[in-house]
């Protein structure tokens, strides 16, 4: 391995598994580090393709979504950090793949539990192939004032605090992640702070050794000296003390291995790390400890002293002019997440939506402040939930039956309407079901359907100002305006719409005043005088009888009731109920398997 610098100021990485929160870490550390140009070139989901939008400071951009690892190193050949968030089960595959383009000169693996047969092998063939794993069971590595690896180094006030802004002059290299974030603070309390550092991970067999992150950091003459964090179990720190008593080593190293307290226990005890575990004395952090101190590193007595050390060894190094004093800047401050700042109470932002009727922010979803669990166990039908959804309120039950009532009666009434014929003829064209549905209630309107709010509207007008029957008809006659909710292309005044008879029926039996409806019946009379196609049709009676319900339950004000009627709820129920009928005719043709739909040419009169 050995070489030197592994990141730059300019290096780019592909991002594999997306997660919002690790890249925009990045892209806040990039900003407090001044760079040009955003770390993570692309991101790897694998089945997904597009973009996602995060900031960059203040200015939010696009990062483009490769579905494959091929694809991302190719639209982005100078991005050669890999970055792997894949789970233990597929982080081995994704690395290998990673590795084996030739873009890609660094891999860095989050996932903990990766088998150890496939770490074997990665580690092998990055080797062979002269590229460098991190990793597994890493949070990553840094470069201060230039790149950062995922969540490495935590949040941005740590990353202020620990001043990797800007590069100090401290290379430090560790098994721990999170003893990594406590080392960066140690280091810059007492030094200038680090200029890179890595966590090689703790699983039993990592990517790379502490020694082969040392052999590197001696190369890099921004380096001053090393820092390095061990622990108990497995024999990698020996590599390191082999280093050193070979003379590969020529800056000074102080390293402390922890884990000293094993010897405190009757029995082995396996750490927080798989690799955390002494096997021998050999293992042992005493040992470990014993052996780097015989071959020239700097080791404390314990971990406490480590900071003392760390800061003696740097001194030296200024006093003896090897270290430059470094100039501090003082970093831009990173723009505020809204939601961040909302949650603090800092600032206050207006919403744009307002709902009244759900809600969905606790355990489950509530209609109109009722659980949804409740709205099951009382055994509430479809009625109630209009109830909830509509009004607002728990309407008495039967209330809720006339609602159900009127939108069983209404969901269909044949293919011939022009409803069904829409989507019929939609369907037959091979469409999907949203726009044969769409298609058949784009018609519903004052000629069709439409007409329950306009007969509410004008029977209640005619009915509070007292107006007979004769004069809200001829009123209406004059103004060339026929009545809606009377008058029917079949039904006659000895042929009834059966419909309006079983609701007439239930209203009569169940509310408590039927007054609007019996208005609408000596209109009907009256115009049946006229023709014998003028009957009450369902539009009429659903219209005035909804009128009855609104008054007669005391639950709505007059205001409440104009206003219903006013925004269109009573064509509401039409339209929900006629939707099953639609849906009904789609699946119908589908199942049919009906051609494309022609009309006859004899049904059309061609004229001039």
């Amino acid at each position: 391995m050995a070489t030197g610098q592994l990141f730059s100021r300019t290096t780019q990485a592909l991002f594999y598994n997306y997660k919002q929160l690790p890249i925009q870490r990045m892209l806040d550390f990039d900003f407090l580090c001044g760079r040009e140009t955003p770390s993570v070139a692309g991101i790897i989901n694998p089945g997904a393709e597009g973009f996602q939008k995060l900031f960059f400071g203040q200015e939010e951009i696009a990062i483009p979504v490769h579905s494959t690892i091929e694809a991302a190193c190719a639209a982005h050949p100078t991005a050669d950090i890999f970055i792997n968030f894949a789970s233990f089960r597929s982080a081995a595959a994704s690395s290998m793949s990673a590795l084996k383009q030739p873009t890609i000169r660094v891999v860095a693996i989050i996932a903990e539990g990766v088998p150890e047969s496939d770490t074997k092998h990665l580690i092998a063939y990055a080797r062979s192939n002269n590229k460098v794993v991190i990793g597994p069971a890493t949070v990553g590595g840094i470069q201060a004032g230039a790149f950062k690896i995922g969540d490495t180094a935590g949040t941005i006030d740590n990353i202020v605090q620990c001043k990797l802004y800007r590069p100090g002059s401290v290379g430090f290299v560790s098994k721990s992640g999170g003893m990594s974030n406590e080392m960066y603070n140690t280091i810059a309390r007492v030094t200038d702070g680090i200029y890179e550092g890595i966590a090689i991970g703790g699983d039993v067999f990592p990517g790379s050794t502490l020694s082969d992150h040392i052999l590197r950091y001696n190369n890099i003459p921004q380096i001053k000296m090393m820092v390095v964090l061990g622990e108990l179990g497995g024999r990698d720190e020996y590599s390191l003390v082999e280093a050193l008593k070979q003379g590969k080593v020529n800056k000074p190293v102080v390293a402390w291995v922890s884990g000293t307290c094993a010897r405190l226990f009757k029995s082995e005890v396996q750490f927080g790390h798989a690799g955390a575990k002494s096997g021998g004395e050999m293992e042992s952090a005493q040992a470990k400890n014993q052996a780097l101190k015989d071959a020239g590193a700097v080791v404390p007595t314990s971990y406490e002293a480590f900071e003392a050390a760390i800061k003696e060894t740097f001194e030296k190094l200024a006093e003896e002019g090897k270290i430059t004093p470094i100039k501090e800047v003082k970093p831009p401050q990173i723009p505020e997440d809204l939601s961040s700042a909302i949650k603090s109470g800092k600032v206050r932002a207006p919403t744009h939506i307002i709902s009244t009727i759900s809600d969905d922010r606790g355990e489950e979803p509530c209609y109109a402040g009722v659980p949804m669990s409740s709205i099951v166990e009382q055994g509430l039908g479809v009625g109630d939930v209009i109830s909830l959804l509509w009004f607002k309120r728990s309407l008495p039950r039967y209330c809720t039956k006339f609602i159900e009532i009127c939108i069983m009666l209404c969901a269909d009434h044949g293919p011939c309407v022009s409803g069904a014929h829409n989507t019929i003829v939609t369907a037959r064209a091979g469409k999907d079901l949203v726009s044969s549905l769409v298609s058949g209630l784009l018609t519903i309107g004052p000629r069709f359907g439409g007409a329950i709010d306009d007969a509410a509207r004008y029977f209640k007008d005619a009915y509070d100002r007292g107006l007979t029957p004769y004069e809200f008809v001829e009123s209406m006659k004059k103004k060339g305006i026929r009545v809606p909710g009377i008058g029917h292309r079949i039904k006659r005044g000895d042929n009834r719409d059966k419909r309006v008879e079983l609701l007439q029926l239930f209203a009569r039996t169940n509310f408590p005043s039927v007054k609007y409806m019996e208005y609408a019946v000596q209109v009907e009379t009256y115009t049946l005088s006229k023709a014998n196609n003028l009957v009450l049709n369902v539009d009429g009676a659903i219209g005035s009888l909804f009128l009855d319900l609104l008054a007669g339950s005391g639950m709505f004000t007059k205001q409440e009731i104009d206003e219903i009627v006013g925004i269109g709820y009573l064509n509401g129920l039409f339209v929900l109920a006629r939707s099953i009928g639609l849906i009904g005719h789609t699946f119908d043709q589908k199942r049919l398997k009906q051609p494309l739909y022609r009309h006859p040419w004899e049904d059309v009169l061609y004229t001039k």
